[in-house]
């Protein structure tokens, strides 16, 4: 299921967009030559930027096998989805849980037209695509494919992976707390945050390179991304930079130095 929004806007090939430099970064094939020059740009400035973005891609598949595996959530809220990249979220939880709800939520043309890919669940699941602002959560709950797949009767895994440090304060706090508040109690926060504490020369200069193609980012130490969790229930190992978030013993080794994001789960009292 998809819900469109009405005179959604037309794709902007004139300006890199996140998502695409994103899949450009990783080796996807959804992107402008636009695109292309801003990783270019951005890889130059720091040559770990794909190991990086990486790891937070395993993250963020760690993180869901756990709450579907162990903690059995079987229903996740996945805001700022991007390009479809396998496995998707709804892969790594359905095969822990087939029956398991998915709901993606997006509002990049790019990431509409390649929606399709999202939608691919098991007979017994379901997945939905919302074409929305996730700075207007009051529109993603309301929308029909959110109500046809996720029960607020239920907990639920809400993912902010890779998105947080694309938007400023006080809105970035706001916006999590609104998508949390419907979320009943034994509901999960999952959610990465860039960070220049580890490599602040090099992680800086990309992101004066994104805010020089009019993608402002902001990052965040240590203590403002612990923040994001105030209230919650931190499961262990806490906070910390994504490669060391309960890593598998096959994934590859990392420099400190080489990773610039923040990660943990945590569960909503």
């Amino acid at each position: 299921m998809s819900d469109r929004s009405p005179n959604r806007p037309r794709i902007d090939t004139a300006r890199p967009h996140s998502a695409r430099v994103y899949d450009c970064i990783l080796g996807g094939k959804d992107h402008y030559q636009v695109d292309v020059d801003a990783a270019r740009a951005m890889c130059a400035q720091w040559p770990a930027l794909p190991v990086h973005m990486r790891a937070n891609r395993a993250f963020m598949h760690r993180a869901a096998r756990h709450l579907a595996r162990a903690e059995g959530i079987d229903q996740f809220l996945d805001i700022g989805t991007g390009l479809p990249t396998s496995p998707n979220l709804h892969e790594i939880v359905q095969r822990e849980r087939p029956e398991a709800g998915i709901v993606y939520v997006d509002n990049d043309p790019i990431v509409l037209a390649h929606a399709r890919a999202l939608l691919t669940s098991t007979p017994e699941g379901r997945t939905a695509y919302v074409d929305a602002d996730m700075r207007d959560p009051d529109a993603i709950i309301r929308s029909p494919g959110f109500r046809a797949v996720l029960d607020l009767g239920r907990p639920v895994a809400l993912m902010v992976i890779g998105i947080l440090h694309f938007i400023a304060p006080p809105d970035d706090h706001a916006l999590l707390g609104r998508l949390l508040a419907p979320l009943p109690p034994g509901s999960f926060l999952a959610a990465t945050i860039g960070t220049a504490d580890f490599a602040p020369d090099e992680v800086g200069r990309v992101a004066r390179e994104y805010e020089s193609r009019g993608m402002p980012m902001r990052l965040r130490t240590r203590a403002e991304s612990e923040a994001f969790f105030t209230g919650l229930e931190l499961l262990d190992p806490g906070l910390r930079q994504v490669h060391h978030w309960r890593p598998d013993p096959t994934d590859p080794v990392c420099d400190d130095r080489d990773i610039a994001m923040y990660g943990a789960v945590a569960r909503k009292p």
